[in-house]
């Protein structure tokens, strides 16, 4: 499997240079001028070292390590200062950082730093892959295969459920969307004829859509008014964090692309991979429905609530560039003689074209 790593300085020489001596051990490169940006890199893609320097304009190496550390603990890092910040260095292995290296460098000692890191984390991966397996068989010993099962479904409920009540303390103004866009999403699903295990994981997957909010800034997902287009910008990498926390946890995998693609649109204009049409995950796609659906007929910060008949009026123009026809058309026709949808609409003016993003 390739190697990825990711080089940051808001020297572009200096990324340049470690990239291309990088590349001649093998390795594949992406650079970053300043943090931000390589949250933005860290949260699309797969890398196994990070090379920062610690100061940088904006968010700088310290910064950008807690970040990192916060959703993967097992990243490896390696800091880049200048001699008179060593304390710094300090700070940053404290942090979490796996070495530091004081520039002016050596790239052989880069180099050095890289494939030790990546050893270590080669070690650990062993080790934590040993560990889980002997916690299964000791569990297996200590109970019924059947009784075992039970207790893990329950503690992945509990999981889910703390999950989610972190996102609704975070985000108040959401509070019962992940338990609404559930809903909603299984009443679709049903009509699509999936069966009981498919059904387990698009709701695991529709509770969970929203956790990479989490690690979106208080400031942005309350702000009272429109969104910037940076903030726009940030709030846009809510599922690509989200799949940063759910691939910690291994029952989860398998709902990945649900999360990661709910914000898809079906005429490929969506993020965060641009995916169109029926290359969007069908259970992605009942999500999206199922998120705008809820999400117009709430308050939020930025905007009031719709009406009902606005929402549903507002959907029907959306086919085939936001949603699936398909899936639209069940969930517009979605009489069930036992109860209406649910949904948190009252009467109230509506907000023409409200976005549907958050």
């Amino acid at each position: 499997m390739e190697k990825r790593i990711l080089i940051v300085d808001d020297d572009e020489r200096i990324c340049a240079i470690i990239a291309r001596r990088l590349a001649m051990e093998g390795f594949s490169c992406v650079t970053a001028c300043d943090g931000r940006e390589a949250l933005h890199h860290f949260y699309k893609g797969t890398f196994s070292v990070i090379i920062s320097d610690i100061r940088m304009p904006g968010l700088n190496g310290i910064e950008l390590l807690k970040n990192v550390k916060a959703l993967d603990q097992s990243m490896m890092v390696i800091m880049i200062t200048a001699y008179p910040e060593v304390d710094l260095a300090v700070e940053a292995v404290c942090q979490g950082a796996y070495d530091f290296i004081i520039k002016p460098f050596d790239l052989d000692l880069v180099v050095f730093s890289v494939k030790k890191a990546l050893e270590k984390r080669r070690l650990e991966e062993e080790i934590g892959h040993y560990r889980r397996q002997r916690e299964k068989l000791e569990e297996r010993k200590g109970a019924g295969l059947g009784q075992a099962h039970d207790l893990v479904k329950k503690a992945h409920w509990d999981t889910v459920r703390v999950l989610i009540e972190a996102i609704d303390t975070k985000d108040p103004y959401t509070r019962g969307h992940s338990d609404r866009v559930r809903d909603i999403s299984l009443r679709i699903a049903k009509k699509l004829d999936f069966d009981q295990e498919r059904l387990q994981g698009l709701e695991y997957a529709a509770l969970l859509h929203d956790i990479g909010k989490l690690g979106i800034r208080d400031g942005v997902l309350q702000k009272q008014g429109p969104l910037t287009p940076e903030e726009y910008r940030h709030i846009q990498e809510h599922p690509l964090i989200g799949v940063k926390i759910i691939k910690e946890i291994d029952f989860f995998r398998d709902e990945i692309p649900m999360i990661r693609h709910h914000h898809e649109r079906f005429d490929g204009k969506g993020y965060p991979d641009g995916l169109s049409g029926e290359d969007i995950p069908i259970e992605a796609r009942v999500i999206s429905v199922s998120d705008a659906f809820d999400a117009m007929t709430s308050d939020r910060p930025h905007r009031a609530r719709m009406t009902l008949e606005d929402t549903l009026a507002e959907m029907r123009a959306l086919a085939c560039e936001q949603f699936d026809p398909c899936i639209l058309e069940i969930f517009l026709n979605e009489k069930l003689d036992e109860s209406p949808l649910p949904y948190s609409a009252v009467t109230r003016a509506g907000v023409s074209h409200a976005p549907m993003l958050m």
